[in-house]
């Protein structure tokens, strides 16, 4: 009896697991259309923008740190790229790079605010989150990027998938978490991260540079809300300036229900693309049931607050 349980996810997965497929349980009898193809491929390219930021907010609440800098990073990114491919001429490739590596550089200040200063990640991003809004809203001009070009916005067109039209950025996101969930839990990077936020003390003597581990991952984390740019301009088909303002909430959301501890390293990122997904299928199927808004975002508010409260519970337990 005791064999077959250790074939079973962390606990920290199959949570979430289960209360994703509850959530769709009670939506299907709810409503009618629910189970359909056509719906959860709806479900996905909703959350592609959110559950790609998550990615990098999964590795900064990994170090037992916090991002509240990456929705406005993620607007800052598609500004600057869409304006650079619009009103500058250039190739919309060499635009999207330097868009990421905007966010990129900006990931690295955090970072360096963090390792070198020993500022607190909540202060540091929340200044920085400032800091990007106020340049974003002076570039554009606060006005919105229009007019496009193809290849910007080819991410959002979708492709057939056993039937279903599925946004490219969708199967992006997907390959995207296949591959952080490789590096975290098949490579050196990967497990010298998860000892930093164990305890950073215990892992420098062991030898592991703490302050790279944490550089690298605010670097790499502003890559990932880079590529969110592109994605969230793929998604609407334009540079917006007013995008970003509460996806950095979203995403911390993501990251608790999917598990991940807010007092780090413990969480896998699978969960997090759960905790995304159940995010998603409440406010889908509140939608179709004709709930309002204010009530999707009141059961959000409601699940975070029970999911911390989880995390709390399990960390006195393990004391």
């Amino acid at each position: 009896m005791k064999d077959w349980t250790k074939h079973l996810p962390p606990m920290s997965t199959l949570g979430p697991l289960l209360a994703l497929l509850a959530a769709c349980a009670f939506f299907a009898l709810k409503t009618d259309n629910f189970l359909s193809a056509q719906n959860f491929s709806l479900v996905m390219q909703q959350v592609m923008v959110v559950g790609l930021l998550a990615i990098g907010q999964t590795l900064i609440i990994l170090t037992a740190g916090i991002d509240l800098s990456c929705g406005m990073l993620m607007a800052l990114g598609s500004i600057v790229m869409t304006k650079l491919a619009t009103e500058m001429g250039l190739h919309p490739l060499v635009a999207m790079a330097i868009g990421v590596g905007a966010t990129t550089a900006f990931g690295l200040v955090n970072g360096l605010l963090v390792t070198r200063i020993k500022l607190p990640p909540f202060i540091v991003t929340l200044g920085t989150m400032n800091i990007a809004f106020a340049i974003t809203q002076i570039y554009s001009e606060s006005q919105t990027v229009t007019d496009l070009p193809e290849a910007m916005t080819w991410l959002g067109d979708p492709v057939m998938l056993l039937g279903t039209p599925v946004a490219r950025g969708v199967l992006v996101l997907l390959g995207l978490y296949a591959a952080v969930w490789f590096a975290l839990t098949h490579t050196a990077p990967g497990r010298h991260l998860y000892a930093v936020g164990n305890n950073t003390e215990a892992a420098r003597l062991t030898g592991i540079s703490t302050q790279r581990v944490l550089l690298w991952v605010y670097a790499l984390a502003g890559t990932f809300y880079g590529i969110a740019s592109l994605l969230s301009v793929a998604r609407t088909g334009v540079g917006d300036p007013q995008a970003g303002q509460t996806e950095n909430l979203d995403s911390i959301t993501a990251v608790v229900l999917g598990g991940t501890s807010l007092f780090g390293g413990r969480g896998v990122i699978i969960g997090t693309l759960i905790g995304a997904l159940i995010v998603g299928v409440f406010r889908n199927g509140l939608t179709l049931m004709g709930v309002s808004s204010v009530y999707q975002i009141l059961v959000t508010g409601v699940l975070v607050i029970l999911a911390v409260a989880a995390d709390q519970l399990s960390q006195k337990q393990a004391r």
